[in-house]
């Protein structure tokens, strides 16, 4: 660790996601997200060590979880969006894919949140839009932002760059986010070192620096 300016610069990964300057954001971890990810078991095995880690060190947990407006009450940018995921060319066929009380929009029952860990809903693709997250790190005093969750192509890599933008350190830990097309995540974690801006870190390295051995 240095220390310049009267702030501590972390040198490594474990010394960003020491207890007391971690959070651990878990992306997505929905049912119906994760039955698309591969090696759906492994990697909920390996999210739930991280959990773990975190919650014996008293690291904060927080969640988000994608949801859909009723198409009703979409706008331009949404049905655009909802065009494209749900390969459809006219608009009035769209339909909600994540209502919030549907069954497969709900944490995975392997991941549940636990002791009032919050669960924060989105319908953007980084988690710090249109959500608490950012005013509840802030006011933990949060440094370091640890990744985990599904899917890293699609909704990990934007919240790490946004979370780079806004002055933290975003990890992400690269065998406990859940993967759908190999060749686009190889691509979301080239761009990320590229940038230079966000870290990676094994489920074992996170482990060992949140205190888990």
């Amino acid at each position: 660790m240095q220390r310049a300016f009267g702030v501590d610069v972390p040198e490594t990964v474990a010394e960003m996601c020491r207890p007391g300057a971690a959070a651990v954001l878990v992306y997505d971890a929905q049912v119906g997200i994760l039955r698309h990810v591969r090696d759906r078991d492994g990697l909920v095995a390996r999210i739930r060590r991280v959990l773990d880690a975190a919650r014996a060190a008293a690291v904060p947990v927080v969640y988000v979880r994608h949801v859909s407006l009723p198409p009703t009450h979409m706008g331009v940018a949404a049905l655009r969006t909802a065009m494209a995921w749900q390969r459809l060319d006219r608009a009035d066929e769209v339909r909600s894919t994540f209502p919030p009380g549907a069954e497969h929009t709900a944490i995975t029952p392997e991941l549940a949140p636990a002791d009032g860990e919050p669960v924060f809903d989105k319908l953007a693709m980084s988690a710090l839009v249109g959500t608490p997250l950012e005013a509840v790190l802030r006011d933990r005093g949060v440094t370091t932002l640890v990744l985990v969750g599904a899917v890293l192509e699609i909704g990990i890599e934007p919240t790490a760059r946004h979370a780079a933008d806004l002055g933290f350190l975003p990890v992400v830990v690269d065998d406990a986010c859940g993967v759908v097309d190999d060749d686009a995540a190889q691509r979301s974690l080239a761009s990320l070192d590229y940038s230079l801006l966000s870290y990676r870190g094994t489920t074992g390295e996170v482990v060992a620096a949140l205190g888990g051995g």
